[in-house]
């Protein structure tokens, strides 16, 4: 795509990457607090094989955090410490539902990001990120095979 493009990404500054990725770091504190939660109060025996993935994911998006807090330092930025709302429900499958919409957004938010960053010619940027949203969608398939449905369509 080419800057003149009506499609093309608006190449944010320098500053505007580091509130963006801040943005995203909120959300992976999010789901970190959210697996960690979710994992260990699921109940019933038909969810005990995703309360046990959901502690692996847990640690999945601490690797991701830690990615992203390391590319906020790159822009010369300081990694927020505050985590968005985390939902909770003592229904499974809710808990379930709530990480399903929140996988969905952080997708949609690291496309958008890999392309501004591309904009940016922030290749490395872009690399880092096209690793964590490999494994942000193996984590909407595994909780859209948990709620017994087909993997969402995500419109960008």
């Amino acid at each position: 795509m080419n800057e003149s493009s009506p499609t093309a990404p608006k190449k944010p500054t320098r500053q505007e990457m580091i509130d963006l990725l801040n943005e995203d770091l909120a959300r992976e504190y999010q789901a970190i607090i959210a697996y960690v939660v979710y994992s260990q109060t699921l109940k019933g025996a038909e969810y005990m094989d995703i309360a046990d993935e959901l502690a692996l994911h847990a640690g999945e998006e601490l690797s991701h955090a830690l990615a992203i807090a390391k590319q906020i330092d790159y822009f010369n930025g300081t990694p927020t410490t505050v985590p968005k709302e985390v939902k909770v429900s003592d229904k499974p499958k809710d808990m379930l539902s709530f990480d399903l919409e929140n996988e969905k957004q952080t997708i949609r938010n690291y496309r958008e990001r890999i392309r501004q960053a591309e904009a940016m010619g922030e290749f490395a940027l872009s690399e880092v990120l096209r690793k964590i949203i490999a494994q942000e969608q193996e984590h909407l398939m595994d909780l859209a095979e948990a709620l017994g449905i087909d993997n969402p369509k995500i419109e960008d």
